[in-house]
C-alpha cells in the first residue's frame, strides 16, 4: 500500500528505520550494510529527509549520525503510518483486550532497531491467561501477515533492565 505513495523503496526503509522508534539513530555506512544498497542512494534519500526536516543529523568524530527529528509536526502522523504499515498499529490493543490484566507490552527485535522482519518479537508484563493469549496471537499472527513470538513477565519478576539485558533496542507499545 505505501509503495504506491512512495516510490522510492530506500526511503520506505529509511522511514521504517527511524519513524517506528524514535530512539534509532544510524550512520550512512551502517545503513549501507543494513539495506543491501549503495551509499549513493541511500544519501540521496538521507538529504532530501534532512533538507524536509525529518532527520536529523549531528556530528560523531568525522561521521554523520542521523535520527527522526520528532519535533517535526509530522512526526506523530509519519509514526503512525509507519505503525500501521509495518502492522503493529493495533497489534498490543488487539492482544492486550481479552487476556487479563495487562500492565505493559514493548516491541523487541528487529522491529525495534527500525528493520523489517517477518517476525514480531514482544515482551508481555501481567496477570495473563496464557491459553487465550496463544490463541489471540494465532489470530493477529493472520491479521499481520507476520510470525509473532513473546515473552511473558509477571509484575512482580520483571524490570526494564530485562529488557535491555536481552534486547538491543525496545519500543513500549502499550503500558497501563
Amino acid at each position: 500500500m505505501i509503495e504506491t505513495l512512495i516510490s522510492s523503496k530506500t526511503r520506505i526503509k529509511l522511514l521504517i528505520k527511524f519513524f517506528l522508534n524514535s530512539n534509532t539513530s544510524s550512520y550512512l555506512r551502517g545503513l549501507e550494510g543494513e539495506f543491501g544498497e549503495s551509499t549513493n542512494s541511500i544519501r540521496i534519500e538521507l538529504n532530501r529527509l534532512e533538507k524536509a526536516g525529518m532527520l536529523i543529523s549531528e556530528m560523531d568524530g568525522n561521521k554523520k549520525r542521523y535520527r527522526a527529528n520528532v519535533d517535526h509536526p509530522l512526526f506523530p502522523d509519519v509514526h503512525s503510518i509507519v505503525m500501521k504499515y509495518t502492522g503493529l498499529s493495533g497489534l498490543a490493543e488487539y492482544i492486550t483486550r481479552q487476556i487479563g490484566e495487562v500492565k505493559a507490552v514493548y516491541l523487541t527485535g528487529d522491529f525495534a532497531e527500525g528493520l523489517e522482519s517477518e517476525v514480531i518479537d514482544l515482551v508481555l508484563v501481567g496477570h495473563l491467561n496464557r491459553a487465550f493469549l496463544a490463541e489471540l496471537v494465532e489470530r493477529a499472527e493472520k491479521v499481520t501477515g507476520k510470525k509473532i513470538r513473546y515473552l511473558l513477565y509477571h509484575p512482580d519478576e520483571f524490570t526494564l533492565e530485562n529488557i535491555h539485558r536481552d534486547h538491543h533496542s525496545s519500543l513500549e507499545l502499550w503500558k497501563e
